[in-house]
């Protein structure tokens, strides 16, 4: 039965792999809106986790009182046009990308000397997060990027493949730190993902999202001690018109006097607050929050989160 459901979601992704790049793109976002809707409506899972988890960010005064089903509708919409995005980036190249994505530099002296010098660069489940470094590669700026193996391995190959159509390098999270300390020590860049829920380990660590511990990676924050290169947070929003504004933020500077949770804290300050500015492109419907303090009462965290001697035991450490 697994091998049946792998072979539907290959057919599924290869698909939409052929024919994205053929719509034009009006089309793309019109199909995105109403897979979006689908998805909104058939994902019981997704969408009752989306809803938790933006009333309890509401009612802990991190967002606005808006209204939440409209919002996860919108965070699929942009998820789903994210998704198709990938593929129809094959249409892209380093002569009309710029037709289709706006990049602003906070400090584009200090990103000039970061990307001769090297730098991680991080960005959350926002956006088009798959077209920051499709930009990145198009202005010659090549990375080496983590993405996590899929479930199904009949799509990591498809996935790899639209992720490097601009010059970058995928590499699996597994047994990546050697490859990326090697890229970064040779003044090369390095990419990842920074709003993964992680298990509590030694690979994670905890910081407050909108207010609230989570587990997250820590890869950037070591990378950045070990190697004293700067973080560069960069996010992608999306405009109405099917184009995005990436933002490409101030390097996060290495400082002896902050420790990785406190610099992992830092980062994720900086692209909280552009979510909390427009909210509905960043991924509501994943569960951010597994764990809960034993302590915090009940309904500061949304229905899923767990207590854990484990998890209290390993934020003891911090």
């Amino acid at each position: 039965m697994r091998h049946l459901r792998y072979r539907i979601e290959w057919f599924f992704i290869k698909s939409m792999q052929l024919l994205a790049p053929i719509l034009p793109r009006p089309l793309i976002v019109m199909l995105s809106e109403q897979i979006g809707k689908l998805a909104f409506v058939f994902d019981n899972r997704g969408r009752i986790t989306g809803i938790a988890n933006s009333e309890c960010v509401i009612k802990s005064g991190d967002l606005d009182n808006i209204n939440t089903q409209e919002m996860i509708l919108k965070s699929y919409q942009y998820f789903s046009r994210s998704m198709i995005d990938l593929f129809w980036g094959k249409r892209l190249n380093k002569n009309n990308y710029s037709k289709y994505i706006q990049i602003e530099f906070e400090d584009k002296i200090a990103h000039e000397k970061a990307i001769k010098n090297g730098a991680i660069w991080v960005t959350p489940h926002y956006g088009s997060f798959e077209w920051i470094s499709l930009a990145m590669g198009f202005l010659e700026v090549p990375f080496v990027v983590v993405a996590q193996d899929f479930r199904n391995p009949m799509l990591t190959e498809i996935f790899k493949n639209s992720r490097e159509h601009s010059g970058h390098q995928v590499i699996s999270s597994k047994r990546a730190v050697i490859k990326l300390l090697k890229t970064l020590k040779r003044n090369g860049n390095a990419a990842l993902l920074t709003d993964l829920n992680i298990k509590p380990s030694k690979e994670a660590i905890p910081i407050k999202c909108f207010s609230k511990i989570t587990s997250v990676t820590r890869l950037h924050a070591f990378l950045h001690h070990q190697t004293k290169l700067p973080i560069i947070p960069g996010i992608a929003i999306p405009c109405s018109d099917g184009s995005y504004l990436m933002k490409v933020l101030k390097p996060i500077e290495y400082s002896s006097n902050l420790n990785e949770q406190e610099t992992a804290q830092k980062c994720w300050d900086v692209l909280e607050k552009t979510i909390k500015d427009f909210p509905e492109p960043w991924l509501w419907m994943y569960r951010h929050w597994r764990h809960r303090p034993m302590e915090s009462e009940r309904d500061e965290y949304p229905f899923y989160s767990k207590e854990s001697m484990s998890f209290e035991k390993w934020i003891s450490n911090y």
